[in-house]
């Protein structure tokens, strides 16, 4: 696998029409510097707006994958994504002359081609891999999904598909380099639907670029040679169809014997690109999909934005396991010090929204000397306290991505503004281990207001304190 950062060489163009939107679009892929991404810029809106590409900048997932800023927003990227992350470039703009690249052929050769011509160049700047240390499992059981990415020192994909009808069956399909299979196993696999999301997709206005030679359709009810006529008419779309013995119309014969896995396969890599980062893993992907994808690669960014946690606080992997934050990096994010520190580790987080900390209660706790010497108990403040640190950690690793200091290099202080709503419901007692749980609820300039829980000895388990507090960051 390549070991470091790579853009192109010139800036390569394509024409053709949106899918869904049927507007004339021209596409622009240009050089971009180290560290830079991939970012769409739409320069027909004023002041060129742009749309880094990833997962917190996905507004619609229902036909395609839909990114935005504000008012500005590319519809169905993820074969563009695909040929980028096929090509393993890094930094990359793709500039766009309105909300929706071209649908070429329904694949993405077209852009895996001019982004050949165009030709790769390496750059200074390491990769930034997420490596999969340890299994992540998403399953969604209504649809039958599952996509799991297992630990691997390389990158590889596995799909397989089932959509119980006669023209496809069931079909697998496997990725095992993406320098030498992507360009020319995958990249050519165009889109496909069935036949009765073609009449759903045009009541809903949609599919307007929608052509024959741009998808695969597939016939998936009967129909006499007249009721397809009937309904090309409906649909607007002219020309000759004809009833495919193959079961896909026009008899359009497949690019490849699993040509829908494929693409399937292909789609996944694109939504994959949301990540923010290539991947060290094997994917095993049952029945994928946008909505799945999706989903999948928000455990994905999650992991990959506790790593860089991980990094920036030196916690080391061997040692930390599923720890997130060890003790000395809370110490490099918090001012307090003993006795007054009071939590031992991040076990959990989603950046910005939630955190879980833990607190391990000894008999040695300084406190317990005097609340009480016959029967210690931990006092009901420093349980808040606890929380209120935890709270501090999950907004200081959250909103400074440049160092969580003062401008002498000090950590930041957390003030309370208030404490609402507090509850004891279980006393703390030498040997209990509290998990504090802390969600963010509201955030006005430099003052948040957190939802806290603290449990006894295991995460949902016996509820010892809860309260609504608020504080205010200083310096």
């Amino acid at each position: 696998m390549l070991t470091k950062q790579r853009t192109i060489c010139k800036e390569v163009s394509i024409k053709g029409i949106g899918l869904h939107t049927g507007n004339d679009s021209t596409l622009t892929f240009k050089p971009a510097p180290e560290n830079y991404g991939i970012r769409f810029k739409r320069i027909d809106l004023e002041n060129s707006p742009e749309i880094l590409a990833d997962i917190d900048h996905v507004i619609d997932i229902s036909r395609g994958t839909t990114i935005a800023v504000g008012d500005a927003q590319v519809k169905t990227v993820e074969h563009v994504l695909a040929a980028i992350m096929g090509c393993e470039i890094d930094n990359i703009i793709v500039e766009l002359t309105t909300n929706e690249p071209p649908v070429t052929d329904g694949s993405a050769k077209p852009f895996v081609d001019i982004l050949l011509e165009a030709g790769f160049l390496e750059q200074n700047a390491m990769k930034d891999y997420l490596v999969i240390e340890q299994t992540v499992h998403y399953r969604d059981d209504k649809n039958e999904v599952d996509i799991v990415a297992l630990p691997l020192d390389d990158f590889k994909v596995t799909v397989m598909i089932d959509y119980r009808n006669p023209a496809l069956g069931s079909q697998y399909t496997g990725l095992f380099s993406l320098e030498n299979e992507f360009a020319t196993e995958f990249a050519p696999s165009r889109t496909f639907c069935f036949l009765h999301e073609v009449e759903e997709l045009h009541e809903l206005g949609l599919i307007k670029g929608g052509k024959f030679d741009n998808a695969v359709v597939i016939v998936d009810r009967d129909l006499t040679q007249n009721d397809l006529e009937c309904l090309m008419e409906k649909l607007g779309i002219s020309g000759s169809v004809v009833l495919g013995e193959n079961g896909i119309l026009n008899n359009n014969q497949l690019r490849f014997k699993n040509e829908p896995a494929r693409h399937k396969l292909m789609d996944l890599i694109g939504d994959m690109a949301l990540i923010g980062a290539p991947i060290k893993g094997h994917i095993l992907a049952a029945r994928p999909g946008h909505k799945a994808n999706i989903e999948f690669v928000k455990l994905l960014r999650k992991l990959y934005q506790q790593n860089k946690l991980k990094m920036k606080y030196h916690v080391d992997p061997a040692k930390a396991g599923n720890v997130i934050f060890d003790i000395d990096a809370i110490k490099k994010m918090l001012p307090h010090r003993y006795p007054f520190l009071l939590v031992d580790k991040v076990v959990d987080m989603e950046l910005g929204k939630r955190i879980v900390g833990v607190k391990n209660v000894t008999v040695n706790e300084p406190f317990f000397q005097g609340h009480f010497p016959q029967k210690p108990i931990m006092p009901g403040v420093l349980i808040v306290e606890a929380m209120a640190q935890t709270g501090g950690l999950l907004i200081f690793s959250s909103t400074d991505s440049s160092g969580n200091g003062n401008k002498n290099g000090e950590p930041k202080l957390a003030y309370f503004t208030s404490i609402d709503g507090a509850r004891f419901r279980k006393p703390v007692i030498p040997g209990d281990q509290l998990f504090l749980e802390v969600e963010i609820l509201a955030k006005k300039r430099n003052i948040y207001k957190m939802k806290c829980k603290a449990y006894k000895n295991r995460l949902n388990g016996e509820l010892a304190c809860e309260a609504e507090i608020m504080i205010a960051i200083g310096v």
